[in-house]
């Protein structure tokens, strides 16, 4: 059986390295201009980021996509953690979005972000920070991993990898207040890798917040409480939430009544 599951091994791993031969290594040798998402999208190429092939590859599923993309009355869309852009980009196609607000605080990430928005005409609307929410306001050292700039975290939960010593500038909720500025209803999406309480929490203490309508978050139950989430949300008006996924990563799309 041992050798057998070698044998297998193998096999797979072959199999691999003749698709990376095959696929994905001419795509990389020949993309030096822009790249077509399964999303729709135009992102400048940056092959060597797992991030960026999810994106490419449609591999995120289309949830948080069709949801955005079926708004039908005026919005804002407030994109907290918006890595290289992905959302920002699908909500700007929605004519129904009429200002798109993206934090992004890694220097060379919130580059790209910048690069993708000019890139799909989106500049005229879209509102870049190079800022991460949290509950101070000051510089710090963010966890960075080169090749998956997704994972990104301002945790320091226990396993994390990466390059330390990126130093980010956070804000807080009354520097966050006047960056939401206006009358519009908000969808937020927040993504920030263990983060989430802790954003909601400064979300919620703006007097943008009764303009918020839905927020679509990301959960890993290794490092933080689903719980602890829903309450904070219940506790600020939200009582509607739809699962999306399984196991132990999974996202959530919480709304008011």
């Amino acid at each position: 059986m041992a050798s057998l599951a070698a044998f297998w091994r193998y096999g797979v791993a072959k199999t691999l390295r003749k698709w990376k031969a095959a696929v994905l290594s001419p795509l990389m040798a020949c993309a030096d201009g822009p790249v077509r998402s399964a999303y729709g999208v135009l992102m400048v190429p940056n092959w060597q980021d797992t991030t960026f092939r999810y994106c490419i590859f449609g591999t995120y599923g289309r949830d948080l996509a069709d949801l955005l993309l079926g708004q039908r009355q005026d919005f804002v869309f407030v994109d907290i953690g918006s890595n290289q852009g992905l959302y920002s980009l699908i909500a700007a196609q929605n004519p129904a979005c009429r200002q798109v607000i993206a934090f992004e605080p890694v220097p060379t990430t919130h580059a790209r972000l910048a690069a993708n928005v000019a890139l799909n005409g989106g500049a005229a609307r879209t509102v870049l920070h190079l800022l991460a929410i949290a509950d101070s306001a000051g510089e710090v050292t963010i966890n960075v991993a080169p090749d998956h700039t997704g994972t990104a975290t301002l945790a320091g939960r226990e396993g994390g990898v990466g390059v330390g010593g990126i130093t980010i500038e956070t804000i807080d909720a009354p520097l966050l207040d006047p960056l939401l500025a206006g009358d519009l209803p908000m969808f937020v999406k927040i993504d920030v890798e263990g983060l989430e309480a802790v954003v909601i929490s400064e979300l919620a203490k703006t007097q943008r917040f009764a303009r918020v309508e839905a927020i679509f978050y990301e959960v890993d139950d290794r490092w933080a409480s689903a719980g602890e989430i829903e309450a904070l949300l219940r506790a600020a008006g939200f009582t509607r939430f739809a699962k999306y996924g399984r196991g132990h990563h999974y996202d959530v799309l919480a709304r008011r009544s």
